[in-house]
């Protein structure tokens, strides 16, 4: 494997090495192209033997994709991604190590799947008033499923002609701003924190410059939230250069926090987000996953094989 020592002295690996872990990874069951066992196939395919699922607000994949993994012969890691309720940007929290039986968990979802049913039949409703020529068949389809989120609708809008692309979409209509756009109901951070705690879970944050705040603030944020018990950040993902990655590392070593990288993985709707890479398009490696594992095993949660 061809590899480096950057400035801080850790591993970098060039993008013909091969991918070891994926630490942010979605399904079918909340916005991602595959199911579970499809998403555990590729990742296989691909020679990983540490794969995260982190769906949005939702752990309905988490059972099926840890027997995948165990068929597999895959370390698999349970996790979930909430929206944080933060302005001007999105605030995105990772819960690795998660029970996803936890009651308390289980209740926040249900509070958000709720909330999130309201925001579709509101963003459907205007969508009908501005006379767009909706594929109704899609929509009753759409009606039926578990999760349906913002990339969902984007599709339904392209499929019956109004976008060309997803992101056509959003720019047209769903984004912030927009005139489909609503707003999403959001836990506060300290609920979101007590509710990964009570899962048996340990929190990082994820992609930190989606939050849209200065670097002098990030600094001010990572230290409120290692008070508040985040230890973790996500500092490698694919929307950033390299470059601005290792300046997360080094603000989060100067904290203690711990680093994790991921690429993201939905699918072939965001094909810069290739699973096993993140930044760079480096693959990612084993130290992010033995980062990870510490910070478990530290939090009395042992990684499930």
């Amino acid at each position: 494997m061809l590899s480096a020592s950057n400035a801080m002295g850790s591993t970098v690996n060039w993008p013909g090495a091969k991918p070891i872990a994926d630490l942010h990874t979605h399904s079918s069951a909340s916005d991602g192209e595959l199911t579970p066992t499809a998403l555990v196939s590729k990742a296989r395919a691909l020679g990983l033997t540490t794969l995260a699922l982190t769906d949005h607000d939702t752990v309905a994949g988490l059972d099926e994709a840890r027997a995948a993994a165990e068929e597999a012969g895959i370390e698999f890691i349970p996790g979930i991604e909430i929206e944080i309720d933060f302005q001007p940007g999105e605030f995105h929290l990772l819960g690795y190590g998660i029970d996803a039986h936890s009651p308390a968990l289980r209740a926040a979802i249900e509070t958000l799947t709720r909330a999130r049913c309201e925001r579709n039949a509101t963003i459907l409703e205007r969508i009908a008033q501005a006379g767009l020529p909706l594929d109704t068949a899609r929509v009753e389809a759409l009606s039926r499923e578990s999760y349906i989120g913002r990339p969902h609708l984007a599709d339904l809008l392209v499929s019956s002609g109004c976008a060309r692309t997803r992101q056509d979409a959003f720019d047209k209509y769903l984004g912030k701003g927009k005139p489909f756009y609503v707003k999403k109901t959001c836990l506060p951070l300290e609920e979101a924190l007590a509710v990964i705690a009570s899962a048996g879970g340990v929190p990082a944050v994820a992609h930190p410059y989606s939050l849209f705040v200065s670097k002098a603030m990030l600094g001010m944020l990572f230290s409120q939230w290692t008070e508040m018990g985040i230890h973790g950040i996500e500092a490698y993902h694919p929307t950033a250069k390299y470059g601005q990655c290792a300046i997360l590392e080094r603000m989060a070593r100067d904290r203690g926090m711990f680093i994790t990288a991921g690429s993201d993985f939905h699918g072939k709707a965001r094909p810069e987000c290739g699973l096993g890479r993140t930044a760079g398009n480096m693959p990612i490696d084993a130290r992010f996953r033995d980062e990870l594992a510490r910070a478990l095993r530290d939090a009395r949660y042992s990684v499930a094989p």
